[in-house]
């Protein structure tokens, strides 16, 4: 009756009502301003460093490609002459093209299911499996132009351990790194070598992996071959769709390989090494026409998004996901 008394004083004197409500809703509203205001405070270094470090040179890069742009003073937009030249006039970029597709398409299928066997096998409860884990992971941890260099000694044609061991069973090697049919192939083959990162997570996922399901299977008779296709496969397959998605794109951008273990840098021999970053690389900052590579970066910016992209379609016809109700 006070409070009623109160409010009707206020009005008569022209002050405004204020009512409970009216004010915990402007308390409340404070505290949330408040608390937006801290948390883009918390991630402010991130969001400075993706605008400088990130979307700027994104954006720079995608202007830059319309453009001459030579490093030192040339930048005038010329349209899309960098992307006619490409496809019109570069004899190379079609064959670094076809260069890096044969990579993709041989590694990236070869390295997922090496990589699924060898933590299938290295899953077994057996005495020391722990030490023969931490063997097989080390070259995963062993990058860098050291490791190439290694590689370019066991790959030599004379002196090398691969055809020194090849050649105790009879095989006489090829020159891996000098005959321009063995080159692609030789690295693939060191790309298999260090398998051990997918290798990890594969052995996580398998780890997670009932073991009543294959109690079942076992009252049922299966054997190994059908419980590894019909237990193991499909109860991983998040994680091999995740590792396929980042090796294709990981394999889209070979470089530092194909500049490491080829003469001069340049893809030798007969340009069988002549990968698409490479080709780029040599265009920006030997010829230093960095408008034309900027185009190139985004051509292989396009592909990489649309194979992704079909990726991440296809995925709902073979991923399984526990708990996922298909219908």
């Amino acid at each position: 009756m006070k409070e009623g008394m109160n409010e009707m004083e206020r009005m008569i004197s022209g002050k405004p009502v204020v009512t409970k409500k009216l004010k915990k809703s402007k308390i409340k509203a404070s505290l949330q301003r408040k608390e937006g205001l801290q948390g883009y405070l918390f991630i402010a270094p991130w969001i400075i460093g993706f605008l400088f470090f990130m979307a700027g040179p994104l954006l720079f890069s995608l202007y830059g490609s319309f453009t001459n742009f030579n490093i030192t003073s040339t930048m005038d937009f010329i349209g899309i002459d960098n992307f006619k030249k490409m496809f019109t006039n570069d004899p190379i970029i079609w064959l670094s093209l076809r260069n890096t597709l044969y990579f993709v398409v041989v590694s990236v299928p070869l390295t997922t299911a090496g990589a699924v066997i060898l933590a299938v096998l290295l899953n077994q409860g057996i005495r020391g499996m722990r030490v023969f884990r931490t063997i097989y992971y080390l070259p995963a941890v062993l990058s860098g132009v050291g490791v190439y260099l290694l590689w370019m000694q066991l790959l030599s044609p004379s002196s090398g351990l691969v055809n020194t061991l090849l050649s105790f069973i009879g095989i006489d090697g090829p020159a891996w790194l000098t005959d321009p049919s063995w080159t692609k192939n030789a690295l693939i083959f060191m790309k298999m070598w260090s398998v051990g990162g997918g290798m990890l997570l594969y052995l996580a996922s398998l780890q997670g992996v009932s073991p009543s399901l294959y109690e079942a299977a076992e009252i049922d008779g299966a054997s190994s071959f059908r419980k590894f296709f019909h237990i193991t496969l499909p109860m991983i397959t998040p994680v091999i769709f995740f590792d396929l998605v980042t090796s294709t794109i990981g394999a889209f951008q070979i470089f530092q390989e194909a500049y490491v273990m080829s003469k001069n840098g340049e893809g030798g021999p007969a340009n069988s090494l002549v990968f698409f970053n490479l080709h780029m690389w040599n265009k920006a900052f030997k010829v230093f026409d960095m408008g034309y590579a900027m185009a190139m970066s985004w051509v292989l910016f396009i592909i990489i998004l649309v194979l992704t992209v079909i990726n991440l379609k296809l995925a709902p016809r073979w991923v399984h996901y526990e708990g996922e109700d298909r219908k």
